[in-house]
This record gives C-alpha cells, sequence and structure tokens, in this order.
C-alpha cells in the first residue's frame, strides 16, 4: 500500500529544503568571507590563531598547518572570525612578537582587514559567471500590455513588442537576451535617474522602432515588483487564456472553463492576458465588484458569459477584483548560456553594477530618498534560499552571487564592529600618525553594535511583515 503525500508533508520538505538552503548558503558565504581574511594573514606572515564558522560553543575543531591554527565550527552559524596574535589582547612571547597582527605594517593591516569583503566579491563574480555557464530558461522579452496611464503605455509600447535593445550610458546599444534582462536595465537605469531608449519590434517582426523611457520622472523608493508594474513592465506577453479553475470561485460560477480564449471584455478587445488582468482587477476599485460581460471563444464557438468577481484587498489596502483562476498561456521561453570568456565578463559587470546599485540604495535609504523597507534579514534571505534552491542551479547561483555582494559591501560600510569600520581606524592611524585611543575604540564598538543593532531590528521587522503579508 503506497503512501499517501499530502499538503503538510509538502510544507514540511519545503521547510527542510528551506533551512538547509540557507544553511549552505552561510556556510559559503562565510567560510568564504572569513577564508579571505585568513589568506591574507598568512601571506602577510601573521600568525592566525583560530579560524572559527559560527559563534558560541565549539561543535568540531581540528589544529592544521604548520603553525597549528584551530580550525572550528561551532553551533550559531550568524557569522565567523579569524583570530590572529595580537599583543593588544594578551602577552606575546618575544620570539613570535613580529607575527603579531598588531606589529605588521599598516598597509598589511589594511589589507588584512579589506580581503573579507575582497573575497566575498570575487566569489560574487565566479558566481554570477557559473550561473551564466550553466544557463537557464527564462521569458522572451515580449512585452505585455501596458496599464493605462502607465510609463509603458505613455511612451506606446503595445501588447507583443520585443524588446531588442537598450542604450546604455555609454551610448552603445545592449542587446536584450530576456524579459529579466531587460528588468535589469531598468532598475539599473532607474537608480541612476536616468532615461532609457528601448528598440521594439512588433509581433510580427516586420517593423521595429525606438521609444524613450523618462524614467528620470519616476520614483524608484522600491525598485521590486510593484514597481514594474505600476510602470507597466511587470509581465511578459501570454495569450489570454484561461488556465486551472479553482472550485466555488467567481470564474467557476460564470461557466469558464481552462482553454477558454477571451475574446472581448465589455467593448475592449482583449490583447493579452495583462490586459485581462488588469481589467479583472480594476473591476473591484470602486469599493464594489462589478459585473463583466465576456466573450470567449470555446473549441471553435463563440459564447457570451457574465462574470462577477469577488472583493479582495490589495498589497497596499486598495479594492481590487479576483476571479479565482489562472488568467494566461504560459510565457514563451528563450534559453540564456553564455561561454566561459562571455561569462566571466558577465559576472564582472554584473558584480560591479549590483555593489554600485547597493551603494545607492543604502545611501538613499539613508537620505531617505528610498523606503527602509528595502532592507531585508535573515528571514527574508532564508526564504529566498528555499525559494531559489527549488527553482534550479541557476536561480540558487544568482541568489547566492546576490547576497555575496551584498555581504561584501555591508561588511566595507563605516561602522565600528564591521571590516570598513576597522578600515577607518587605520585610515585615522594613516593621517594622524598614531592608532585610535583605547577609549575611544571602545566608545565606537558600543556606538557600533547599538547601529547594528538597531538595523537588524528593522530587518527583522521587513521580515516579519512581508511574511504576514503586510508589506
Amino acid at each position: 500500500m503506497g503512501a499517501r503525500v499530502g499538503p503538510a508533508y509538502a510544507y514540511g520538505s519545503f521547510i527542510l529544503s528551506t533551512v538547509l538552503a540557507f544553511v549552505a548558503a552561510l556556510a559559503v558565504l562565510i567560510a568564504v568571507h572569513e577564508w579571505g581574511h585568513y589568506q591574507m594573514a598568512v601571506a602577510c606572515r601573521v600568525k592566525v590563531l583560530r579560524f572559527s564558522l559560527g559563534f558560541g560553543r565549539v561543535l568540531w575543531s581540528r589544529r592544521l598547518g604548520a603553525d597549528g591554527c584551530e580550525f572550528a565550527v561551532c553551533w550559531i552559524p550568524l557569522g565567523g572570525y579569524v583570530r590572529m596574535l595580537d599583543s593588544r589582547e594578551a602577552s606575546v612571547a618575544p620570539a613570535l612578537l613580529s607575527r603579531a597582527f598588531d606589529q605588521r605594517p599598516l598597509w598589511q593591516r589594511s589589507a588584512i582587514v579589506a580581503a573579507g569583503p575582497l573575497a566575498n566579491l570575487i566569489l560574487a563574480v565566479l558566481l554570477y559567471a557559473g550561473a551564466a555557464i550553466w544557463g537557464t530558461q527564462e521569458p522572451r522579452a515580449l512585452l505585455a500590455s501596458p496599464p493605462p496611464g502607465s510609463l509603458a503605455h505613455t511612451a506606446g509600447v503595445r501588447a507583443g513588442d520585443t524588446v531588442r535593445a537598450v542604450q546604455e550610458a555609454s551610448g552603445e546599444w545592449a542587446a536584450i537576451r530576456s524579459l529579466a534582462d531587460f528588468h535589469w536595465h531598468l532598475t539599473r537605469a532607474a537608480s541612476q535617474s536616468q532615461d532609457l531608449w528601448v528598440e521594439l519590434s512588433e509581433l510580427s517582426g516586420s517593423r521595429t522602432r525606438q521609444v524613450k523611457l523618462e524614467l528620470s520622472t519616476q520614483s524608484v523608493s522600491d525598485l521590486d515588483a510593484a514597481w514594474l508594474r505600476r510602470i507597466g513592465f511587470s509581465a511578459p506577453f501570454t495569450e489570454p487564456v484561461m488556465g486551472d479553475i479553482r472550485p466555488g470561485g467567481p470564474a467557476e460560477a460564470a461557466g469558464l472553463r481552462a482553454g477558454d480564449r477571451v475574446l472581448r471584455v465589455g467593448p475592449t478587445v482583449i490583447a493579452d492576458a495583462a490586459q485581462l488582468r488588469e481589467i479583472i482587477r480594476q473591476s473591484g476599485a470602486g469599493g464594489s465588484p462589478v459585473a463583466l460581460s465576456w466573450m470567449i471563444e470555446r473549441q471553435g464557438q463563440t459564447l457570451d458569459v457574465s462574470v462577477l468577481p469577488r472583493l479582495v484587498k490589495g498589497p497596499q489596502g486598495e479594492s481590487m477584483g479576483r476571479i479565482d483562476a489562472s488568467v494566461g498561456a504560459p510565457a514563451m521561453q528563450v534559453w540564456v548560456r553564455r561561454d566561459a570568456a562571455e561569462a566571466l565578463s558577465y559576472g564582472l559587470d554584473r558584480t560591479r553594477e549590483v555593489a554600485v546599485l547597493s551603494v545607492r540604495m543604502m545611501v538613499s535609504m539613508l537620505t531617505g530618498l528610498a523606503s527602509l523597507r528595502n532592507l531585508s534579514g535573515p528571514l527574508t534571505i532564508a526564504d529566498y534560499a528555499g525559494q531559489t534552491a527549488q527553482k534550479g542551479v541557476y536561480a540558487y547561483l544568482t541568489f547566492l552571487a546576490l547576497v555575496s555582494v551584498s555581504l561584501g559591501i555591508l561588511n566595507l560600510l563605516p561602522l565600528p564592529m564591521l571590516d570598513g569600520g576597522h578600515l577607518m581606524y587605520h585610515l585615522f592611524e594613516w593621517l594622524s600618525g598614531r592608532p585610535v585611543p583605547p577609549v575611544w575604540l571602545e566608545r565606537f564598538q558600543r556606538g557600533g553594535f547599538v547601529l547594528l543593532l538597531m538595523l537588524m531590528s528593522v530587518a527583522l521587522f521587513n521580515d516579519v511583515a512581508r511574511l504576514l503579508g503586510l508589506h
């Protein structure tokens, strides 16, 4: 008798895969970061006492190498550290004094501190390159009907337009491989308050034209899926065909079936699924659902049906309609893959662009131009780790690369307790000719701990809000 696999089992399996994917991501990113510190310390002839993954009680340890460095794994997997010989922390034998961290030249100490974030950035290059070599199926850059009044609609984008190329800041045109590629160029241009020229071809491919997207006029407080939908570029073009019909919903009550093609809603000719979804959504905008007269095609016959959507609340608390059915045929896919040389160049470019975008976003959050809701914590990262692991190798490698860049940039922030804070201490020492006084070091450490605690609290609040659907 076969075992019955129910929703509880599937949910438990997803939770397990999420935890494993999250732990694996943390282990890789932390190990690489600390390995950067360790290797630079060894290269500068500093004696390393312990290389630890995690904090707290030691679960496993072993001494390796000529110096007998202790490699350890501890039970709190939210970080790691490299402990080096340092005469400021304990007495050091005269024979080993030259190998103490604090006795090495300033440039070597700075190189050791910077090596951790640099290792994360190098890892991101390799991960992006690996993902590009592996390849993936992505939706074609085939655009859906933009909502009336959106940026895309104003620019003259129509259902079925294919994005061929975009003009970069250098003035050169870059070919667009997929919808995700186009979304990346949109986000980058918007984050830099730059307009974007786009070359489009019609669905038939018979004619091409260029349109200007005035992204410099758009608010960029949240560069997410909602922002893409607001400007008219959230979804790929799909045929207006009904998919799964959920039992007991408005679509079933109206007699709709999977495979029905929607031709009209009222007097409006339906060009694609995005247009139909927007009409359904707007049917509840007035606070009460409005019945819609649909003309559909089913097995060669034309039928008229009346559909009364039910009223729901959107992510921002707005009223919207829903029919409890999948709307739209599967999007057309394209295989995106690069050779080794192209992939390495892609990895370098993408890492640089993500790093610059991350810095700009951090500055925007500090200055109030971007919402603090963009700040994510471990729960969101764990959720994304599980989702990307389910989607396959490409998605998971890309996720790891993104987090690795973020970790590298975050650690370079000039905050005490982070690598960037220690680099600021070294800058002060270089400018003044003397190290930061111990009393000030203690004060900076306390202040840095409070700032980090505040950032972690905001990130955790955002995580919980996202999980509860409040963001």
